[in-house]
């Protein structure tokens, strides 16, 4: 049988006690039998004891002894002090345990203690079925409580719910219970957690302590762990910027604003503080420098912090229309991932405006426009451009491809048809001369179109070579000084060129012979009349018979070859003021003559009768309504007599169809209009008309100082000018 290396003994074998009343004493002797150093402890055990009591119940002294050699003794005093069972009432046995930890060995006696009714209450015992209570924020939790009455006697007892904010028991922190002897009553705490917010996450103990009127108290510990819950909502503002942040032409020192600034927004909804920052991502990184200020922030639960995206553009356009669009993604980053971010990744747009402002850029391109536009040939007050002064007189070239026309300002200019209709081309050909007086009148050489000549005010006559650049005429003639060239006509051959004077001369010039090799001012012949020549046209097959219109309304008739003339009939006879101040005849049917005065009327006629003696001359058609009464200043006839072009004092251009009689086609009768001066008041001078293709173009000049082109397409309803 093995050695027992611990040799114990006990004082008494029974004890007496009465709880609140006398304590109960013993020894422990205890003798180290081995054969090495040891420390012994002692222990007291009893069946059915409270655990939540643990060694309450008793004292001793020492806790643990010294270290003994082998043989050596140690005494333990134990002092009982209270029942280990709380209410009992008997005898009931206590073990004594002795052990050592270095012996790794343990001696037991027996103590028969009798236990006397005590002196005063016995506290209760309390049980937490559940000691941790695991929940989220806004969950209802129940807190059971039992409370056991080990005494013979009932108690009223009163719990005390204490470690939480009051505000989250919703049924109060105190029980009152009536706890029968010997039994257990049972009751809840209620819970009720806040939002988020106002439950940040972690462990909370609290302490629930039952009290009893002339007893001891007693209490219980527990924990509510409240779990991370809520969320956190991330917002950006604005989601479209732009640079600068005000276009408003006041704010002057926007304009060369490089940087837009975000506002980024952490709403902390959550029970967690959280570090918070972003990471940005832009669509075209070099193009910006971008910093968050701060580069984080803490942020407690319920509350709001706030970032700032600051983004400076490092090259902003100086001009441009549309503003440039950039994309900016920014995803919010926080330290604890375990709750959700609403929104965590948001597209912000930024829209960089030009340095200069549109709205300026607007108005300088206008204004950029306006002076390019006032300083082209489009504009009609152009000083650089066209005429500056009263048009008097346009003509077409054969083929209508260019125009030449004459104006008070002394110049004569080329123009090129195709202008008119494209603005990318310029009217303008050219200056062709600059003369000493007025230009009254221009007419083109009907062979070659290489000449043009222009009648003067002072009653000089020039020659110029519209092929060329030249600025001097290539010839220059007059007869009587300051007598106006006021109509030139050129003979078929163009040979000859016929000059109607305000004295009443009309002359016949050699134009081969007066050139610049052998200049001579002197007619070939004329004839002397007693009226201002205003206007002069060759008419009948042979070109050999001039018209001659003027004042007094006189028309007369001189045959070249014989060197006759004779009056001509005309509707009305004139006073000092009426004239005869335009006319015409067609190139393809000769006897086809038109005459306008300043009366208002237009008058066609057929010359065929009176040319050959066999009569008057027929009038074929006359009206006075197409100028609204008002004087008519010029009319032209197209080649085939089909159309007849009109211009007069109430500014108006007309157009006139004709059938192939010379008559108006009655269809219509009322004519069309086809232009019109810039004001009324203006009087159109001089009219041209050329049929070319399917079109017919009429020129016309003005006092409004322009030289005007229409385009009209003919009427395949007409009765005459339609065959190609």
């Amino acid at each position: 049988m093995a050695k027992s290396l611990i040799s114990a003994s006990i004082s008494t074998q029974v004890l007496r006690l009465k709880p609140g009343g006398n304590t109960a004493s013993f020894e422990v002797s205890v003798t180290n039998e081995s054969d090495q150093f040891a420390t012994f402890q002692v222990e007291l055990l009893a069946a059915g004891t409270d655990g939540n009591l643990g060694s309450r119940w008793y004292n001793l002294s020492p806790g643990i002894s010294a270290k003994k050699p082998p043989g050596d003794s140690t005494k333990f005093y134990v002092t009982i002090t209270d029942t280990p069972v709380p209410g009992f009432v008997g005898k009931m046995n206590i073990t004594v345990r002795i052990f050592s930890l270095e012996l790794r060995e343990e001696e037991r006696q027996l103590l028969r203690l009798a236990v006397e009714q005590g002196i005063g209450s016995i506290p209760m015992q309390m049980e937490l079925p559940v000691r941790e209570f695991k929940t989220h924020p806004t969950d209802l939790i129940e807190i059971p409580v039992r409370v056991y009455n080990p005494s013979q006697s009932p108690a009223n007892v009163v719990l005390h719910f204490l470690g939480l904010e009051r505000s989250w028991l919703i049924e109060g922190t105190d029980r009152k219970l009536l706890v029968p002897a010997g039994s257990k009553t049972e009751t809840i705490f209620l819970c009720q957690l806040p939002s988020a917010g106002l439950a940040p996450s972690g462990t909370y103990p609290f302490t629930i302590e039952c009290q009893q009127v002339n007893g001891p108290p007693s209490s219980i510990q527990g924990t509510v762990i409240v779990c991370p819950g809520g969320f956190i909502d991330f917002l950006c503002t604005p989601a479209l910027h732009q640079i600068p942040e005000s276009p408003n032409w006041r704010l002057l020192k926007n304009w060369k604003s490089n940087a837009a600034t975000y506002k980024i927004q952490f709403d902390n909804a959550s029970n967690l503080t959280q570090q918070v920052s972003v990471e940005v991502h832009a669509e075209e990184p070099r193009a910006f420098k971008l910093e968050v200020i701060p580069e984080s922030s803490q942020v407690a639960p319920g509350e709001t912090t706030e970032l700032l995206l600051v983004a400076n553009k490092k090259r902003r356009r100086w001009l441009g229309i549309l503003p440039q669009r950039f994309l900016f993604e920014v995803k919010a980053v926080v330290s604890d991932d375990r709750l959700d971010v609403r929104n965590d990744t948001q597209i912000l747009k930024l829209r960089v405006l030009p340095v200069v402002p549109i709205w300026m850029q607007l108005v300088g391109g206008f204004l950029l426009l306006f002076l390019l536009w006032w300083l082209s040939w489009l504009n009609p007050r152009n000083p650089f451009w066209g005429h500056k002064e009263a048009v008097t007189s346009v003509q077409f070239n054969g083929v209508g491809e260019q125009i030449v026309s004459g104006s008070n300002d002394q110049t004569t200019i080329k123009w090129q048809s195709a202008g008119f209709f494209n603005p990318l081309i310029n009217q303008q050909l050219g200056v062709i001369g600059r003369n000493e007086k007025g230009v009254r009148t221009v007419r083109y050489k009907p062979v070659d179109n290489d000449l043009m000549a222009a009648g003067l005010e002072n009653g000089e006559i020039k020659l110029w070579d519209v092929l060329g650049n030249g600025r001097n005429p290539i010839s220059s003639f007059s007869y009587q000084k300051d007598d106006r060239v006021l109509a030139l006509e050129f003979s078929k051959d163009s040979r000859y060129l016929f000059s109607g004077h305000g004295s009443g001369l009309v002359l016949v010039w050699d134009v081969e012979r007066n050139n610049i090799s052998t200049p001579n001012n002197q007619p070939l012949r004329g004839k002397k009349f007693d009226f201002a020549v205003n206007s002069l046209a060759l008419v009948g097959k042979a070109g050999k018979n001039l018209m001659i219109g003027g004042r007094y309304n006189q028309l007369v008739v001189w045959n070249l070859e014989k060197d006759k003339w004779g009056r001509v009939s005309y509707p009305r006879k004139g006073g000092q003021e009426d004239y005869i101040v335009s006319l015409d005849s067609a190139e393809y049917n000769p006897n086809l003559l038109v005459t306008a005065d300043n009366q208002g009327y237009i008058t066609l006629w057929n010359m065929q009768q009176c040319l050959a003696d066999k009569g008057l001359c027929e009038v074929l058609d006359e009206w006075s309504d197409g100028h609204g009464g008002k004087p008519v200043r010029s009319v032209a006839l197209s080649a085939n007599g089909c159309y007849l072009a009109s211009g007069g004092d109430d500014g108006k251009v007309m157009l006139w169809y004709l059938t192939a009689e010379g008559k108006r086609d009655p269809q219509f009768s009322k004519g069309k209009k086809i232009d019109q001066s810039l004001k009324e008041s203006e009087k159109i001078n001089s009219v041209d008309i050329k049929q070319t293709g399917k079109y017919i173009l009429v020129a016309s000049g003005s006092d409004d100082t322009e030289v005007k082109l229409d385009r009209v397409e003919r009427q395949r309803n007409a009765q005459c000018g339609n065959q190609e």
